[in-house]
Formats: C-alpha cells, structure tokens, sequence
C-alpha cells in the first residue's frame, strides 16, 4: 500500500472495533501515526498492538468524545504524537432503533450526545489543533439513513440527516483554512456493533436491492474514509460519499 499519508497524525474516534478499526490499520499502512480512541480500554489496547505489530504507528486515547472536554483532550493527546494534526475520522456512535412511540429521553440523549454532539465537538477542536497553513481533513461518518430511513429509525436517521448539515456548514466556514470536511454514508455492513439488528433474511434482502450484489465490508467503508482524508481528495469538501453498491438510488 502507498505511502501517502507518511508522517500525518490522524484521530478516529470509536475505532476499537468495526469501521474505525478497519480505517485505523489502513491508514497506518499508508504511514500515518493513528489514535485510536474508544470507551473501552481493551478495545484500545487490543486495536494498537495489533496495528503495531504489523508494523504500523498507532497510540491509544480512551477518552468519552461525546463531551467537549473529552474531544478536546483526545484531540491533545494526538496532536502531540507528531508535529501536528492533520486527520479526525468522527466514527463514534451509539445506536438503538426504536419505534416512535417507544423513543425515550435517555437513549435519545445519548444517541445525540455521541453522534451528533460529539461531531461538532470534535470539529472544534480538530480546526483549533490544525495548522492554519498547513489545513486538514475531517471525515464524518453519516449513514445511508440520512438519505432513505427505514422503520424505528426516526432519532438514528435525524442524527444522520444533521450530520449531512454540520458537514456542509463545517466546510463552508473552515474551507478557508484548508481544512477539508466531507461525510460518508455506509448502508449496513457487518460489524460487533450491528449484530443485534442483523439476521439472515434481512441480509437476504439487502443483498437483493444491491445491485453489486453483496453486503459492503468494513474494508469498502473504510477505502472510502480513507480517499476523503488524503490529498487523492485535495479538492473535495462538503460532499457526501455514499458507500453502499449502488442500493440507495436504484430500485432493484
């Protein structure tokens, strides 16, 4: 794999398992130095000596990037692995798909408090850690939800939708700075994390309105976030990159 982010210091956020795991080994084979943050301490340590092992340059920040404090700090422990900041991958989510009626106010918090605070807060501190000459990119992972909802999706797929939103607003204000931010929208793919809304019908039925025929892999979405954070994407901003075989806008 090409050496093309030699040296750049990277943060993904909720990389301990899943997508951010996957994006966390492609990008240290590319040579970045990589944080990778999670809650769980395990996960983190797990995630590093794996990425090291192969040869890799990765560090852990366990740190809550749901608050600002968090964020900040996480962000502060990256930027003095290098001679910089230069990536933040927003990863981290929380998910529960409830029916309208059964939607609460404790697992709505925490759904926007990860993935919908969290990203404004890790693009604060992201612009303030960057170099003003020098830029960045930030990459924030959305959803297909944000362009075709499904059922008992109504905070998951409105956090999505935001996420849409904070994403053109960010680069319209930061593009001055250099600083590239661009989101990714994943259909479902298999990880630890959606497990529990997976069987084997609706894998089925997945596979059938996608007309490259197959489930996409953590390794599709995380090629994507990759592109979207080096300079092969140097003049891309505000967009949204749908990574999803083509399901969202067919009909098969």
């Amino acid at each position: 794999m090409q050496q093309d982010m030699l040296g750049r210091v990277a943060l993904i956020t909720g990389a301990g398992n899943g997508i951010g795991r996957e994006t966390a080994r492609q990008m240290a084979a590319r040579g970045a130095i990589v944080g990778i943050n999670d809650l769980k301490e395990e996960f983190v340590e797990a995630a590093v000596a794996e990425i090291c092992e192969s040869g890799g340059n990765a560090f852990g920040v366990v740190a809550n990037v749901s608050t600002r404090e968090g964020m900040f700090g996480a962000v502060e422990a990256a930027r003095a692995q290098g001679e910089g900041f230069d990536i933040l991958v927003n990863n981290a989510a929380w998910v529960r798909y409830q029916a309208v009626p059964d939607i609460m106010d404790e697992t709505m918090d925490r759904m926007l408090n990860i993935g919908f605070k969290g990203v404004i807060w890790g693009i604060q501190a992201a612009a303030a850690a960057m170099d003003p000459e020098r830029g960045g990119a930030i990459v924030n992972v959305a959803s297909t939800a944000a362009l075709r909802s499904t059922l008992n999706s109504v905070v998951y797929s409105g956090i999505k939708s935001g996420i849409l939103g904070i994403t053109r607003a960010a680069a319209a204000e930061l593009g001055a700075r250099n600083i590239r931010v661009n989101a990714l929208c994943p259909s479902a793919v298999p990880t630890e994390g959606t497990q529990r809304n997976r069987n084997a019908e609706r894998d089925a039925a997945r596979i059938a309105r996608t007309p490259l025929g197959r489930l996409g892999t953590v390794t599709d979405i995380a090629r994507g976030i990759c592109f979207l954070a080096s300079d092969s994407a140097e003049f891309i901003s505000a967009q949204a990159l749908v990574v999803d075989g083509g399901s969202t806008f067919t009909n098969i």
